[in-house]
């Protein structure tokens, strides 16, 4: 079973994440993937100097990620190349791991699952939300001033509307404890439902839709 989780910047992706690892999920953070293995690929580094010069390069060689954030972030068509330069090389990634270990249980954090339009990469999907200003505030105690977090938040889709496509809603405006008990309810319902429990019987589960995963084939 392969989940996708995504939701609004600084309303807890993370912390979802590892609750399902404890789980037993195999988690995936995407934005570490592309860290540590998309942005280190001789050809991916190649078309950033070619592009964008040594002002996108530290000293050890590895990509300045804050200097090409600002880049991308204040210029919607510079982010679009980017994309289209790291996405196949993250999605070859991401199929080898799925291929690698059939049958596992995955748990991917995508911040742009919707925006992408990578439903189909998953068999469920799951949003993480909390109230704008807990998101705010959580930002904030990261380092980031309220103008940046507002200007990111900006380029994701509206967090209501990611609430609406997911299969599962994870609210993450009180405890730890009480995500965990939203996590373990669904790991649960999954887990009847695998081992032949009618999905439709369980009030926790979404009714079966068309999950073609032709792309992850």
């Amino acid at each position: 079973m392969i989940l996708g989780l995504t939701g609004g910047l600084g309303c807890g992706k993370s912390t979802a994440a590892k609750l399902f690892a404890e789980r037993a999920f195999r988690h995936v953070d995407s934005d570490i993937l592309v860290r540590e293995q998309v942005l280190t690929t001789a050809g991916v580094q190649a078309e950033l100097r070619k592009r964008h010069g040594d002002g996108v390069f530290l000293a050890s060689g590895l990509v300045d990620r804050p200097a090409l954030a600002r880049i991308v972030f204040s210029d919607d068509s510079e982010r679009i190349w980017l994309e289209e330069l790291t996405h196949p090389v993250y999605f070859a990634i991401l199929r080898g791991m799925f291929r690698g270990t059939p049958g596992a249980d995955w748990v991917v954090e995508v911040p742009l699952l919707f925006e992408k339009s990578l439903e189909n990469w998953f068999d469920f999907t799951l949003c993480v939300a909390c109230d704008p200003l807990s998101q705010l505030a959580r930002l904030e105690q990261r380092g980031l001033d309220r103008a940046l977090a507002e200007q990111r938040i900006s380029k994701q889709l509206p967090l209501a509307r990611k609430i609406e496509l997911s299969d599962f809603v994870l609210w993450n405006d009180g405890s730890t404890g009480f995500l965990k008990s939203q996590v373990d309810r669904i790991v649960d319902s999954l887990n009847r439902a695998k081992a032949g429990a009618p999905l439709t019987a369980n009030p926790d589960v979404p009714s079966p839709q068309d999950r073609r995963r032709n792309l992850r084939a």
